[in-house]
């Protein structure tokens, strides 16, 4: 049992992104942990803190129930593309660390099914 994202756009050929929940919870943690601050003190992850006091245009995807919720808009997923692009832009080339190299893997296949979405003016489907 897992979560995938994909473009909602009726093609079954269309890439997708996809991980066990546990493999989603992580990904989300070390992605608030790039933006600077901790998931778990977030409202709704165990803490309190509100989320309009963070700065980040990954909010949608951050702030996201796991597979349930409101799918997220083309220009949702258009406001998110820069920062994902900068973050893999920013990795260390020949970096040894497996989990570190699964985090970048997971944004470049993230970043190809946003610009599907972005392309096909069509949502980001969580299923």
């Amino acid at each position: 049992m897992g979560l995938m994202l994909f473009p909602g756009d009726d093609d079954v050929a269309s890439p997708d992104v996809s991980w066990s929940y546990t493999g989603f919870s992580m990904f989300r943690t070390w992605l608030a942990q790039v933006e600077g601050f901790t998931l778990a003190e977030m409202d709704g992850f165990g803490g309190d803190r509100q989320w309009s006091g963070v700065s980040t245009t990954l909010v949608p995807l951050l702030n996201h129930p796991d597979d349930d919720g409101p799918d997220l808009t083309p220009a949702q997923c258009a406001a998110m593309l820069p920062r994902l692009t900068a973050i893999l832009d920013q990795r260390q080339p020949g970096d040894g660390d497996p989990v570190h190299r699964r985090r970048i893997e997971d944004v470049s296949q993230l970043v190809t099914v946003l610009r599907i979405c972005v392309d096909k003016d069509v949502e980001l489907i969580f299923g």
